[in-house]
């Protein structure tokens, strides 16, 4: 493994330059030395993992979505939580990388629930973020869910839903080594799955929720100066939660929000690689989200 690749993950998505030298917010913490459990493939893990777990594809919805027959289209916004020094620095704490470039996630959404059968009501829906070039990458991202609600009474709410999310940035992710040097297009594939379990009440015309659930993720980054893969040892593979408000404000304005968790997971392929001291070592993200759409 080349000295390139070990500092690649901490540059993933959003993050458009990096150099050798030490970003003086955090010269401070780099001078105090190198914490006695850092691993650089942790760092580069928990990185991975990181912007894979700031796309997946949580509920911001109650567990029945709307009422049979209606649905909604609309904007998501998720904040991608800016990364502390501790999580910047690479290479045994000699370089800064900067990856902290977009603050958040936008994603046009559209939800829609089918008929209803007895107290079932089945719902889908997807998310699609088109490729724009933003900040010198190309983001292109692609989500689906598919989910079941019950009513029972006027109030209580119960649900199920699957959802999967692929995720692509191109462009100078990984930016030259040494500053200077020529710059090439570098691939960053991120895919999610995951079932959650849903409860909710029905307020009329708010409707808190509490959604809890398993995801996966799977990564994938390819240098594009010296053509390394670097491989991500301990995918994510664990809970998430949320818990957050729907609203039907208005006869077509519909608004939600959630606070989403993913508190840390346990997954070790190779275990000749690392031992998983820290539950939430290799990958852990806390955000909000909302959503702004129209019912229809």
């Amino acid at each position: 493994m080349s000295a390139r690749t070990v500092a690649v993950a901490a540059a993933l998505m959003f993050s458009t330059q990096a150099s050798a030298s030490i970003d003086p917010r955090c010269a401070e913490i780099a001078a105090a030395g190198v914490p006695a459990d850092y691993s650089e493939q942790a760092q580069q893990d928990y990185l991975q993992n990181y912007f894979a777990l700031s796309s997946s594809f949580s509920p911001v919805h109650g567990p029945v979505p709307h009422e049979p027959g209606h649905g909604a289209v609309g904007l998501d916004l998720g904040v991608i939580p800016p990364l502390p020094c501790e999580r910047r620095l690479v290479l045994s704490y000699t370089k800064t990388e900067d990856t902290n470039k977009s603050p958040l996630l936008p994603r046009p959404r559209v939800t829609f629930s089918l008929p209803a059968i007895g107290q079932m009501v089945p719902y889908a829906g997807f998310a699609y973020l088109p490729p724009v070039k933003l900040l010198g990458v190309t983001n292109v991202i692609l989500s689906g869910e598919a989910g079941v609600g019950f009513r029972f009474g006027e109030i209580v709410q119960f649900g199920g839903r699957f959802h999967a999310t692929t995720h692509k940035t191109v462009g100078e992710i990984a930016t030259p080594f040494v500053e200077g040097d020529p710059a090439f297009d570098d691939l960053y594939n991120a895919s999610t799955f995951g079932a959650d379990l849903m409860f909710g009440l029905d307020l009329d015309p708010v409707s808190p929720y509490v959604s809890v659930g398993l995801l996966d993720v799977s990564t994938f980054f390819f240098i594009g100066d010296d053509s390394v893969v670097v491989n991500n040892f301990h995918p994510y593979a664990g809970p998430v939660a949320s818990i957050g408000l729907d609203a039907l404000a208005t006869e077509h304005l519909r608004l939600a929000g959630e606070l989403y968790a993913a508190a840390g997971g346990h997954s070790r392929p190779d275990k000749t690689i690392e031992s998983l001291e820290g539950f939430g070592r290799y990958g852990r993200f806390v955000t909000g989200r909302i959503r702004v759409a129209y019912e229809f």
